[in-house]
């Protein structure tokens, strides 16, 4: 008995967590598709290998390496 009066005051102090309805407009959409899922993979990729190109190239290399002997070179 003491259970039920518990569980009537929770759930006047607790909101209702039941699930409302979507607005029209978003109804339909159940997400990405497949589609778009391979859009975005491509253009990661193509980011991806624009970064490696450009962190793997000379002139980073030389800046990197010549910020690394600067940091480590000892001149009063």
């Amino acid at each position: 008995m003491n259970k039920e009066k518990d569980m009537l005051s929770l759930s006047r102090v607790r909101p209702s967590f039941r699930r409302r309805p979507r607005p029209r407009h978003l109804a339909d959409d159940a997400g990405m598709s497949t589609a778009e899922y391979a859009i975005g993979t491509i253009a990661a990729a193509a980011f991806a290998a624009v970064l490696y190109a450009v962190v793997t190239g000379d002139s980073v290399l030389s800046g990197l390496t010549s910020l690394v002997e600067q940091a480590l070179s000892v001149d009063p």
